[in-house]
């Protein structure tokens, strides 16, 4: 039986995964829309290389070889940035297995998974929060393609950066339009549909690598093999001095796929088996970020022994070559491979999340629509601005709060519910997740006590130890409180 809602019509297969008999009762519930519906065990066919293939496409993007370029210019050497990256990376991996497991088993996407958890409207909190870093995720990845297009149309028009005068903010008028046109072909795509979007991706992924390959031998050939950019000295020489920069990055790390931790469940519900989603996220992720970072460590270095200073940014460094033609092929790679990252990592989420909150007013092409105009108002070109900006405030700002709801989500799941949920109540207002109004108020009070601790070094100078550990700590208060807060309770389902 279902709480108060009758009888249910979850059917669960050979393998573990549940579907519905029928959808009829859930049509016709506020909680439903189409793009937030469970999916059929039939159309559950992404292999172990599609997740795998998720992971390449997604790593591979300007802002993972960033990444490392930035820990650099913070201080540290290749040998510390990527055992920092891979580290992080190795870590996040934890929460993404977790949180994936749900998706392939019910076939259901990351708000409606938090309904069990937060309650069937309080679900809006995690899924807004989330949105909202996607949002800022947007903005920055459409400031980046902007600066791709910027330096394309500068290789075929080399008046162009002064064309339109001077701008505002320090940058040119021209640098505008181009942010601007790259965030309206964003907008185009998204109003195309999702398969023109994987027509792009299939093909714009392997061109970053192939680029990436290109810039790595002529640096390692500008600066005389491997040897002098090895030999780069960070300015950490003793753990008192490396620690400070090491633990903020590592949470950053973390924080560069905390989003991803989350929403998962909106690309492994499509999952054919545990096991396949689970092999092509551990083969893919760790492996991935470290070597396309690793492509980063070296470039940079060699920016170093090339023109006496860091260029942490590949689209600064193309900039500087004097072939106009290897420019415009390089920009138009990045233009094109950025365009393709940002939708998959950056749209599926929040248009999904927008849709949870007013599931009978949004579909999927106007919550992307809200989600890139967002992005504008967050002002991602500040985020940008310097390494410790993109690093140290953004990275590690939004990772003690996603980390606070990463660590209600998996208690929920795994301790108190054992990984038993109810699918057809998951989408009925007056269902088993119902709560209190529709609000489970323990998860909501575990969720703002992580956030409290996580952020409170902001605030509370005594505390900025835990702002560095913003992640963890954000985790650990909220999987705690959240346990202790549900003892005694009858969950709602798998009793």
């Amino acid at each position: 039986m279902s709480g108060g809602s009758g009888m249910t019509t979850d059917r669960e297969h050979a393998d573990g995964r549940v579907e519905l008999t029928s959808t009829a009762r859930i049509e016709a519930s506020p909680l439903y829309n189409h793009d937030l519906a469970p999916v059929a065990i039939k159309d559950r066919n992404w292999t172990t290389y599609n997740y795998a293939a998720l992971w390449i496409s997604m790593a591979h993007c300007i802002p993972t070889y960033m990444l490392a370029s930035g820990l650099m210019a913070s201080g540290m050497n290749w040998a510390q940035a990527l055992f920092t990256i891979l580290l992080g990376n190795t870590i996040v991996l934890i929460p993404i297995l977790l949180n994936s497991h749900p998706g392939t088993k019910y076939g259901i996407p990351f708000p409606v998974f938090a309904r069990a958890a937060y309650g069937s409207f309080g679900s809006n909190l995690p899924a807004l929060m989330r949105a909202l870093v996607a949002c800022g995720w947007f903005g920055i990845q459409s400031w980046i393609g902007g600066e791709a297009l910027q330096t394309f149309f500068t290789s075929l028009v080399p008046s162009w950066p002064t064309l339109l005068g001077a701008g505002f903010q320090g940058h040119a008028t021209t640098e505008w339009l181009s942010f601007l046109l790259f965030w309206g072909l964003n907008i185009l795509i998204i109003y195309k549909g999702m398969n023109l979007l994987r027509m792009v991706e299939n093909w714009a992924a392997p061109f970053v690598l192939v680029m990436t390959t290109v810039l790595l031998v002529w640096a390692v050939r500008e600066a005389h093999g491997l040897g002098p950019l090895l030999a780069q000295p960070g300015r950490l020489h003793t753990l008192a001095e490396f620690l400070p920069v090491f633990v903020p990055s590592l949470t950053a790390m973390i924080g560069f796929w905390a989003t991803l931790s989350l929403n998962m469940p909106d690309f492994t519900r499509f999952g054919r088996s545990q096991r396949e989603q689970m092999l092509g996220q551990v083969v893919a992720l760790p492996t991935t970020m470290s070597v396309f970072a690793a492509m980063g460590v070296l470039i940079t270095s060699a920016t170093v022994i090339i023109y006496g200073e860091a260029i942490w940014d590949p689209v600064k460094l193309v900039a500087k070559f004097d072939t106009p033609f290897v420019v415009a092929i390089s920009m138009f790679t990045a233009v094109v491979a950025t365009l393709a990252v940002n939708i998959a990592a950056n749209v599926v989420s929040p248009a999904n999340d927008f849709a949870n909150a007013f599931p009978r007013a949004i579909n999927f092409r106007t919550g992307g629509l809200i989600t890139g105009l967002l992005g504008i108002l967050m002002q991602p070109w500040r985020l940008l601005a310097d390494p410790s900006g993109y690093i140290f405030t953004w990275l590690l700002g939004y990772s003690g709060g996603l980390g606070s709801i990463a660590g209600v989500l998996i208690a929920d799941y795994w301790i108190v519910r054992k990984k038993q949920l109810r699918l057809e109540d998951l989408y009925l207002a007056e269902g088993a997740y119902r709560y209190r109004g529709g609000w489970n108020l323990a998860a909501v009070a575990a969720t703002l006590a992580g956030c409290a601790l996580a952020w409170g070094g902001l605030v509370v100078p005594p505390l900025k130890p835990l702002y560095d550990y913003a992640w963890f700590v954000g985790f650990a208060v909220a999987f705690g409180l959240y346990v202790l807060l549900m003892r005694g309770a009858t969950p709602t389902a798998g009793d």
